[in-house]
């Protein structure tokens, strides 16, 4: 056999080779969108006009065992070089942090800052015209309040002024406020979960006890009379922090990743009779928050602190305005007991780029223009 015909041999078994493997992959890719992948009707066009629809087919077509290959490598990464990826920074040892509270992102300075304000200013305004009461809690960021286990990690000067600047702007504006750092610096013990960005059962305490002596003044002066039933709390058990997870380490090896923390899980519910007739009190207080307000029962506490139950909209993923956007979007709904509206946000979301609902509503504020 000649070479030409050697040649022409192995091009055409790589061919077929190379034909069966992309066979294997269309089949596979096929069966794996029709199986796990989003709906169709659920990708509107402007979802593969903004990427979104991308993103999504992108997470749907995953490799088998590509979950455990990506775990190694954060691992090896987290081992060798001492490095949890570009979300994530490692402080002490044991410790991690979230960047965004340590850097400013592009495109977030301050115009989106004075365009928080704006809203602010607003919508205080019209809550007051309604009879209703604001206050303006930031918590503030976890590498402020630890800052004795960062380790060296640099910090932007901006972030760490942006907090001054933002509550000095209150005072000036006659805005209530709770600046919760007296009470959770340089406190004995932590504030904030090791590998989490929230904090640990006992910074929520600190928290919510500071945040509800600045709300009574707004409630008359006067706590209310609402108990609450707090259960002993159970023996300490491993979570999955979201630093860990964000990391790619959640499920490393001990020894290739920080040590879980140990959370010990507790029941804090409000007393009712438990009649047919038990009327829940009046609702006087809502709390629109972040995921700090859905984390370590900081409603609940705050609600001791208050002697009232609070109605919690807080959500996850809201940043600095996300709960309160779709509060008010709920405003006719609002009970008429309704006295405080108290809005806590993550100090690190002041540093943060405009969500489309911050740009929504900041176009809503705009006088329409006079006609020609």
């Amino acid at each position: 056999m000649s070479q030409a015909e050697q040649d022409a041999r192995g091009h055409a078994r790589n061919a077929w080779l190379w034909s069966a493997l992309l066979v294997a992959g269309t089949v596979w890719g096929s069966w794996t969108l029709v199986q796990h992948g989003p709906r169709p009707q659920s990708l509107p066009l402007s979802a593969w006009l903004d990427g979104s629809a991308g993103t999504a087919l992108n997470k749907a077509l995953r490799l088998p065992a590509q979950s455990s290959l990506e775990t190694g490598q954060a691992a090896l990464r987290y081992r060798l070089l001492g490095d949890a990826g570009p979300q994530v920074a490692l402080g002490c040892p044991q410790w991690m942090f979230y960047r965004d509270g340590l850097r400013a992102q592009p495109g977030a300075g301050a115009a989106p800052f004075e365009a928080r304000q704006r809203l602010v200013s607003h919508w205080t305004r019209q809550l007051h015209a309604q009879g209703i009461q604001v206050l303006v809690v930031a918590v503030p960021d976890k590498s402020r309040i630890e800052s004795a286990h960062l380790c060296g990690l640099p910090e932007a000067p901006v972030m760490r002024e942006r907090l001054d600047q933002w509550q000095q702007w209150l005072h000036a504006q006659g805005i209530a406020f709770a600046d919760l750092r007296p009470a959770m610096q340089n406190q004995p013990g932590p504030m904030f979960l090791r590998t989490d960005v929230h904090m640990n059962a006992e910074g929520a305490q600190a928290a919510a006890q500071a945040v509800a002596r600045a709300a009574l003044p707004l409630l008359g002066g006067v706590r209310g009379t609402q108990a609450f039933q707090q259960s002993p709390p159970a023996p300490p058990q491993p979570i999955d922090g979201d630093l860990l997870i964000l990391s790619g380490l959640r499920h490393a090896a001990p020894g290739w990743r920080p040590q879980r923390d140990l959370v010990s899980h507790q029941e804090i519910t409000p007393v009712r009779s438990g009649g047919l007739l038990d009327d829940t009190p009046p609702v006087q207080v809502l709390l629109a928050g972040s995921s700090n307000g859905l984390r370590s029962h900081f409603a609940a506490r705050l609600g001791i602190g208050l002697g009232r139950e609070v109605w919690n909209l807080s959500m996850d993923g809201g940043q600095f305005s996300g709960a309160m956007l779709a509060a008010l979007q709920r405003r006719a709904s609002w009970p008429a007991s309704l006295k405080l509206v108290i809005w806590e946000f993550s100090e690190n979301t002041l540093s943060l780029p405009l969500t489309d609902g911050e740009k929504a509503a900041l176009q809503a504020l705009k006088p329409a223009s006079p006609p020609a």
